[in-house]
């Protein structure tokens, strides 16, 4: 009885996860996150600092 008790809540979160995945326009996360890490370093390198040349 354990078991079953103890896993309910996960168990409950995959059966409402695949519901909503198959029923509504869930937008896909891994493409959003790769996105997010593309325009951050765009801007990181728009905006970075020109490097000094040594004068040797």
């Amino acid at each position: 009885m354990g078991i079953i008790r103890s896993s309910f809540s996960f168990m409950f979160g995959t059966v409402c996860g695949v519901y909503i995945a198959q029923n509504y326009n869930v937008p896909n996360i891994k493409r959003l996150f790769d996105t997010g890490i593309f325009m951050a370093r765009h801007i990181e390198e728009s905006y970075r600092k020109p490097k000094k040349k040594d004068d040797d």
